[in-house]
């Protein structure tokens, strides 16, 4: 008898399957009662109830689950399947390429950097082309490879070189027929999850995938480390610690708080200063007795009237201005506009965004300041979106009452971009900075109180605007409001 014939790569190999675990850190507790909650930390999260027939499905999300053994609408499965994605909603699981086998390491594994993120897998054909995203790259991590980009939900842990090496090959494009010859191919599962991630996109057969290709106009303009700066160094599209976290205490020293004395002969001022001493103009003292304001006076809310003179003397247009520009193709009207504050090109890419708890005159709610027209139009979002940026601030400044108004900075990213290259978004926070000090000194002045607050998020922002953020993003947030009075003490 002759021996059967093996069958062929495509059909020998199957292909490989998603299934989700708990992240490390997360421990699972089923109670009696069906309840289950998840302990991480100091914290603990109640997550709805399950079946007693699906408790022990439960357990094996330490070891792993294939996310299509509780595809079926049968009621253990949706028990499973609405559990996973609470844990997916609070960012506690991750996912693994490849069925999970006794614990061991897969060598694909899916960290979400963002709380909706779900594996999704586009259909792709042998015809499609796919490329590299240039926004994408690869980078050690302790002691693992891991592929990122700021525009992906989620970042993959790579542990297979094959699958390093096939990346490099996609830094041109290629079909998915030709990728099959690759070896080690990975399988269409994989290619299609970083489609999804737009970490790979497809190109027509004669395209070479340069920067016009991917994505929208506004995309064209961003530079890689510009948008990777602007996605890591914001809340809301990466997984990592951020803020006050501190986290090389017991590793390095703090720094002193004023830098130790040069060596070498100094020239002392503070004779001159005595001498030349006068009382200092109203810019002097404000500079002097500005300081951040973190409490606000519940019964006496900041009025529409001073939000209007505020925002008329921080950040009004007072006059509109062109010029005529030859960069060698003829002739180009740019215009500009003129405000209170310097801004870098005369670009004035800044634009601002008020969360109302409190005003008297005003109604709680979303605004967005037309600093050409002096209005404020209000935003529909929903309530929970708004109590989420409110809280965030409140969060953000360690204390316990919301912020009045909390202002969110946002920035037109392309009218810095189209002209500056490398130092587009830099120049963006360095205006942020200057504007802040603007809302300091001028809260100040009339009595009011402000505080800059350090952090933001970026996806939170672009869902209440609808704005995608790579077009228009929060990049600062100040919160504003009349001063509680100081407690006093005896």
């Amino acid at each position: 008898m002759r021996a059967p014939r093996p069958k062929s790569g495509r059909a020998a190999t199957a292909a490989p399957a998603l299934s989700v675990r708990l992240v490390g850190h997360v421990a699972l507790d089923v109670q009696p009662s069906g309840d289950v909650i998840a302990r991480f930390a100091d914290f603990s999260i109640g997550l709805g109830r399950v079946s007693a027939t699906a408790a022990d499905r439960v357990r094996q999300l330490r070891s792993g689950l294939p996310l299509d053994s509780f595809a079926s609408r049968r009621p253990t499965d949706r028990d499973i399947d609405l559990l996973v994605r609470r844990l997916a909603a609070r960012g506690l699981v991750e996912y693994g390429l490849g069925r999970p086998r006794g614990g061991a390491e897969q060598k694909i594994v899916i960290e979400p950097q963002m709380p909706d993120y779900w594996p999704r897998t586009p259909r792709l054909r042998d015809s499609d082309t796919l490329v590299l995203s240039r926004f994408a790259y690869l980078r050690r991590r302790a002691g693992e490879m891991v592929l990122e980009s700021p525009r992906a939900g989620a970042l993959f842990k790579i542990s297979d070189p094959k699958v390093a090496a096939l990346l490099a090959v996609l830094a041109t494009p290629h079909r998915i027929k030709q990728l099959r010859r690759q070896p080690g191919f990975p399988g269409l599962t994989l290619l299609a999850l970083l489609v999804d991630c737009k970490i790979l996109f497809k190109v027509g057969a004669s395209d070479l995938g340069l920067r016009p290709t991917e994505g929208d106009e506004s995309l064209v303009l961003w530079d890689f480390h510009d948008l990777l700066f602007h996605a890591r160094s914001n809340e809301g599209r990466h997984a990592n610690p951020s803020g006050g976290v501190y986290p090389y205490v017991g590793t390095i020293a703090e720094l002193p708080a004023v830098r130790p004395s040069w060596p070498g002969r100094t020239i002392d001022l503070r004779p001159l200063s005595a001498a030349a001493a006068a009382p200092p103009s109203p810019l002097a003292e404000l500079l002097r007795v500005r300081h951040s304001t973190r409490e606000f006076d519940e019964q006496r809310p900041i009025t529409l009237a001073e939000l209007a003179q505020f925002l008329d003397r921080v950040a009004r247009v007072q006059s509109e201005q062109s010029n005529t520009l030859d960069l060698g193709g003829g002739d180009m009207e740019l215009t500009y506009t003129v405000r209170p504050y310097p801004s870098a090109g005369a670009a004035y890419e800044l634009e601002l965004y008020l969360a109302v708890d409190r005003c008297d005159g005003l109604p709680r709610g979303f605004y967005h300041y037309d600093a050409g027209a002096h209005t404020l139009t209000p935003i529909e979002v929903r309530g929970a979106e708004l109590d989420a940026a409110l809280d965030a601030a409140t969060l953000a400044m360690g204390t316990t009452g919301k912020p009045q108004i909390l202002i969110t900075i946002a920035a037109r990213f392309g009218r810095l971009s189209w002209k500056y290259s490398s130092i587009a978004f830099a120049l963006i926070l360095k205006d942020v900075g200057v504007l802040l000090q603007s809302f300091y000194l001028m809260a100040t002045d009339m009595g009011l109180g402000g505080c800059a607050v350090g952090s933001t998020n970026i996806e939170q922002f672009a869902k209440m605007t609808g704005i995608a953020f790579h077009i228009e993003g929060s990049v600062g947030q100040f919160a504003l409001g009349r001063g509680a009075a100081p407690a006093r003490s005896g």
